[in-house]
């Protein structure tokens, strides 16, 4: 009796681990089949991260003299007024394009579909292509206000305000491809010696229509970039004028802060725009050197362009840190804010000097 047990209980040992035996088996054949699905997956969303990230590195400024230079080389000519800045605003927008990525701001597809950084620093950059393409249509190239546009600049100007985040019909690449062509047509026409409807004056009266645009940018992109703390504003909308009013009525003072999230988006904003503004205060410093010599102001600029120069520096952080204004950690927007109001102290300075005899 005794001997029939133990047979019996090591017959229900030996049932058991054979049992354990094939469980891990089956479990172990489970387990590998999932790990080869699993890892390409894994490694997909790692080389998406990997290619955010390269997409997410902003441009280098580049050379406007030296560009300058290559495309006048095909028209045969050393010296064009107004080349600077066409070729200026025709390399910037180009660069919107054909950076690494490409561009972004209407992409549906990861990795670019969760990339919020570039496409605001894509936003800042046209704004400032919309404004001097504006600039160059009303302003550079017509003599007076009843002279005719030129129609490649007027052609130019409404594809670069075109919607900046259509994917399709038509994507926003195809109207800006159509603008560039446009100013590269003017610029041909404007290094054409025997073509006399292509324009481009440089007068003091023209600089400072254009700056008075920036001067506004720039003051917008100052005011939200300071507001990363938050700020108890007082309402100054109708100083200096009694009699003045407003549609609606508003507060003394109000409470004004950057939401968490709107933080870098508007920090990459400025980075963008003040890099565009960076290319064509260069070009300007070239077309308009005979201007800004006679009004001694040729250093006024330069510093203007040194102060945005300061907004490319390298950020030395894997995010945008929102510190308070004299606490321990950093607070990038504030920095981005002293150099943007200093450059536009700066252009203050230089409008009220091109205005004088």
């Amino acid at each position: 009796m005794a001997l029939e047990k133990i047979k019996q209980g090591w017959h229900n040992i030996t049932h058991r681990k054979k049992a354990q035996a094939y469980g891990d088996s089956g479990d172990s054949e489970s387990t590998a089949r999932w790990g080869w699905l699993l890892l390409p997956i894994v490694l997909l969303g790692l080389a998406l991260v990997v290619l955010g990230c390269y997409w997410s590195f902003t441009p280098t400024l580049f050379n406007v003299s030296a560009r300058t230079e290559a495309a006048l080389v095909e028209y045969e000519r050393k010296s064009v007024v107004g080349a600077a800045t066409t070729v200026s605003l025709i390399t910037v927008a180009d660069t919107l394009l054909n950076k690494p990525g490409g561009y972004l701001s209407n992409d549906v597809t990861p990795p670019s579909l969760w990339l919020d950084n570039m496409p605001h620093w894509e936003y800042g950059v046209i704004i400032q292509v919309r404004d001097m393409s504006k600039a160059m249509r009303e302003a550079f190239s017509r003599s007076q206000s009843q002279s005719l546009e030129d129609e490649n600049l007027a052609t130019a100007e409404s594809r670069f305000n075109f919607n900046n985040d259509s994917w399709l019909f038509p994507a926003t690449e195809k109207q800006y491809r159509e603008g560039i062509t446009h100013l590269n047509r003017y610029l041909q026409r404007l290094a054409d010696p025997a073509d006399k409807n292509a324009q481009f004056f440089a007068r003091a009266d023209n600089l400072r229509y254009w700056l008075s645009t920036v001067e506004t940018r720039l003051g917008n992109l100052s005011q939200r970039l300071s507001a990363s703390v938050g700020q108890q504003r007082i309402n100054t909308d109708l100083a200096g004028d009694s009699v003045a009013s407003q549609a609606t009525p508003a507060p003394g003072d109000d409470f004004v802060k950057t939401p968490w999230l709107e933080i870098d988006d508007i920090y990459f904003e400025a980075r963008g725009s003040a890099w565009a503004l960076i290319h064509f205060l260069r070009a300007v410093e070239h077309d308009f050197a005979d201007v800004l010599e006679k009004k001694n102001a040729l250093v006024s600029l330069r510093q203007i362009i040194r102060e945005l120069e300061a907004t490319q520096h390298r950020i030395h952080s894997p995010m945008i840190l929102n510190g308070s204004g004299f606490g321990l950690w950093a607070n990038h927007s504030l920095v981005m804010a002293s150099y943007i109001s200093r450059a536009n102290a700066a252009i203050i300075d230089l409008r009220e000097l091109l205005a004088q005899g």
